[in-house]
């Protein structure tokens, strides 16, 4: 079909094609998630101030919350955090409700926005890096 087109047709079909391409791949290429600059001011904000030592979250799981490596040590019960799988991570199945309601974090307040939490599962989706 194409061969029987004009030339200029030829042309500006090659060049829509190129130009869907283009549009394509940048549509596709999903933003970073940085430890530092997005999901640890989450946790600071709403999180930390159970799950630091000395705090009511810390004495009852052992989690704490004010470093990345005291997140992906995880709760006397085991991890918090599986790099790569937003299913299994106990983080998100608690700020997003999963669980029994009664576990809800953070616990006694509004929960976090859906912004937030899509951020904590996009950053775990892409391997949960201190970065």
């Amino acid at each position: 079909m194409i061969k029987n087109c004009s030339r200029r047709v030829r042309a500006v079909f090659f060049a829509t094609a190129t130009i869907a391409a283009g549009w394509a791949g940048t549509a596709a290429a999903e933003e970073v998630v940085s430890w530092k600059m997005d999901v640890e001011p989450i946790l600071q904000a709403r999180c930390v101030e159970c799950h630091k030592p000395g705090g009511a979250g810390h004495e009852a799981s052992g989690l704490d919350l004010t470093s990345y490596k005291g997140l992906m040590t995880g709760t006397k019960h085991g991890p918090i955090v599986i790099p790569g799988d937003t299913l299994s991570s106990n983080l998100l199945v608690l700020v997003e409700g999963r669980a029994d309601p009664k576990v809800r974090m953070p616990h006694g307040q509004r929960p976090l926005l859906k912004q937030q939490i899509d951020i904590i599962r996009l950053w775990i989706k892409q391997g949960a890096k201190d970065n």
